[in-house]
């Protein structure tokens, strides 16, 4: 029998005790799980063969040189921007993320910020709901537009990208994706059409939605310049993450006309502090953006499924590495030293 190995979370998101992370251990892990506010004790450190980390713990080198025994970092999500993949590399311990949880969400999430912007549900709601029975009727709102022939961008077309694709062509949408690591034929197959540089794409579509994972290179990367690079009144989409996205330059665009509208679901910092200036205005709700700023708190993922998945396959991945020494999307094996291999 195998013997039970520990594993810490210490940022763990949900107050059930962890019911279905214990199932899903059963006799082979001995899961202890904390909460971000709680401390955990610092002698217990060395004794972890894996963690389980969500959005909040900060896990650097510091943090890395206590856990004598890890072997195994799963991040319980798909950024793994809060983990150092390279100090990780330089002591043995493998980086896993959890990558495939919540792809259907995210993707219908996208489609329907773009249908709420373009065919105009929520200002048409607030119109109606502010009276009822003299603003029922479509000659006194601004027309919703037609999705089929619209031009969509999307940066990333991994899982999330591909799946965003497939719902935008249903719609009879023009897909145009930029992806400077995605094997040559995958836009092939899928039916869509491929750009080489990041200024091309945006020249060509009026919808710009983010895919991308948030790396040193991409942080940033869609900032004013590339918004005007757009065709004047477009509309920008990100599910992605929050700091590849310059707020202060999506604040100039819409604040001067020339971004038609934004939905965005992640922020540099969550929740926002200190404030941005888009948001600000927002809260004021400020003349020029009224219907023109869509925001949801991180929720593109999120439905009883998701986190169903999220939850089972983050252990999952632990308890695959203990069993058959198998690394389940491992983000960090490409930083290994030459001959180096995993604890």
């Amino acid at each position: 029998m195998m013997r039970s190995f520990r594993v810490l979370s210490p940022d763990i998101q949900y107050t059930d005790g962890g019911i279905l992370e214990k199932e899903v251990a059963a006799d082979h892990l001995e899961l202890d799980l904390f909460r971000w506010e709680e401390e955990v004790p610092a002698k217990e450190f060395a004794e972890y063969f894996g963690l389980l980390v969500w959005h909040i713990a900060t896990i650097d080198a510091n943090y890395m040189d206590q856990l004598k025994s890890c072997r195994i970092i799963v991040r319980c999500g798909v950024g793994f921007d809060n983990v150092d993949l390279k100090a990780a590399a330089e002591r043995g311990i493998a980086i896993c993320n959890t990558p495939d949880y919540g792809t259907s969400e995210v993707a219908d999430h996208t489609i329907g910020m773009i249908l709420s912007l373009e065919r105009q549900f929520v200002s048409y709601h607030n119109f109606v709901q502010s009276e009822p029975f003299t603003n029922f009727s479509h000659l006194n709102v601004p027309p919703g537009r037609r999705l089929r022939g619209r031009s969509i961008g999307l940066l990333g077309m991994g899982r999330i990208g591909t799946a965003t694709a497939l719902r935008a062509k249903a719609f009879g949408m023009r897909v145009v994706i930029y992806d400077p690591y995605l094997p040559r034929g995958h836009e092939i197959a899928v039916g869509v059409e491929r750009v080489e540089s990041l200024e091309e794409l945006c020249s060509q579509v009026n919808i710009l939605s983010i895919h991308t994972p948030l790396t040193e290179e991409t942080h940033g990367i869609i900032n004013e310049k590339l918004l005007r690079l757009l065709p004047k009144d477009s509309i920008l989409i990100n599910t992605a993450r929050g700091p590849i996205l310059d707020l202060e330059g999506v604040y100039n665009v819409l604040k001067d006309g020339y971004l038609r509208a934004a939905a965005i679901d992640v922020f540099p910092t969550e929740p926002p502090n200190p404030m941005p200036r888009l948001l600000q205005a927002l809260q004021n709700n400020e003349t020029w953006l009224q219907q023109r700023l869509l925001v949801t708190p991180h929720t593109a993922w999120y439905s009883d499924d998701s986190v169903l998945d999220l939850r089972r396959k983050s252990v999952e991945t632990v308890l695959q590495y203990l069993k058959d020494n198998k690394l389940r999307n491992c983000v960090n094996a490409h930083l290994l030293w030459p001959g180096q291999s995993f604890r």
